[in-house]
């Protein structure tokens, strides 16, 4: 009897590990295929260009094709819900901007997919400070001016919003300095922005990668640098916090994300390659052309950084009265 206990208690003790064991050998070969990338914007936005980076040197160093698929609209709800929905495989990853993952939790009471328990955070890549932005014929020259005028007629002036989370960013700097604008809602930074450059609004406030072009083409006026320091490319623009903003820095921001239960190993190691990449040379190099600067740690601390960066935007939502649909 208690040869037959023992050979019972060894057989149910050697359940995990046998369990276990096709994980490990799957997690230990990946990948075996092709990976998609998923991007919540269109071709060509910086999202879809930083994917297009990693991708490239996924590919070369894990030896099978990292394909970026891009599936823009409905506030980034599709291409969100595609990889919540997808198997937790690891062939399946989201290169996602701050939209998706934060800002959608804050203005939406009902979301297809949860943007945290739906995911499994693997690295962030890069922060890009705003650039609060007037037409280049605006008759405001500086931040002060700007916001002596709205001060003067609440709610008179109205700023184009392309996302989400630049009328985010708009509205708490409303909120900081007691003024009102209206918001203009596009269906994208694009179209905000040409129409901001064409007269229609009166101000807006955008990544910066969005807006240099039209700031260099002399299409747009750069009033201030929503950051800490100015921007190497717009080295005559003073910051926020050089106006008398202090503390009023926002950035648009990207990261790799996984489905969740996706196996701890591989989330490992694509987020070992991704942290080596952008802090390499011609990693930094790129995110800077792009206007940004890397903004890598471990997936604890990027986890971390999201939920504060949810529970933050939550706030902001709040106190600034934004409708919440």
């Amino acid at each position: 009897m208690k040869r037959r206990t023992f050979c019972g208690a060894l057989a149910l003790a050697s359940v995990p590990l046998a369990a276990l064991a096709p994980a490990t050998a799957f997690s230990a070969t990946y990948p075996e295929k092709m990976v998609k990338v998923i991007v919540s914007l269109p071709p060509g936005s910086g999202a879809d260009t930083t994917a297009r980076f990693l991708a490239q040197h996924l590919t070369q160093q894990l030896g099978q094709p990292f394909v970026v698929e891009n599936k823009p609209g409905a506030n980034s709800f599709i291409a969100a819900k595609a990889v919540a929905d997808a198997a937790p495989d690891g062939y399946t990853m989201f290169v996602a901007s701050n939209t998706p993952m934060v800002t959608n939790a804050a203005v939406f009471k009902k979301l297809p997919y949860d943007p945290v328990r739906d995911f499994t955070p693997v690295a962030s890549i890069g922060r890009f400070p705003m650039i609060i932005v007037v037409p280049a014929n605006s008759p405001y020259k500086t931040l002060a001016e700007l916001v002596a005028a709205m001060k003067a007629a609440p709610g008179k002036l109205n700023f184009a919003s392309g996302t989400p989370s630049y009328q985010i960013a708009m509205e708490q700097f409303h909120e900081r300095n007691g003024i009102k604008g209206t918001a203009v809602n596009y269906k994208g930074t694009g179209p905000a922005i040409t129409d901001l450059a064409a007269g229609v609004c009166d101000y807006s406030i955008a990544e910066v990668s969005s807006v240099l072009p039209l700031i260099h083409g002399g299409k747009l006026r750069a009033l201030a640098v929503a950051d800490s320091q100015r921007h190497r490319e717009l080295p005559d623009v003073p910051t926020a916090e050089e106006m008398g903003h202090k503390g009023y820095e926002v950035y648009a921001w990207t990261g790799v994300y996984f489905p969740a239960k996706v196996p701890k190993e591989i989330a490992q190691r694509v987020g070992d390659i991704v942290r080596s990449t952008l802090n390499g040379a011609e990693g930094a190099a790129f995110i800077q052309k792009m206007g940004g600067t890397v903004f890598t740690g471990t997936a604890q601390q990027f986890t971390d950084f999201q939920l504060a960066e949810i529970e933050k935007t939550k706030r902001i939502v709040k106190i600034a009265n934004i409708p919440v649909e």
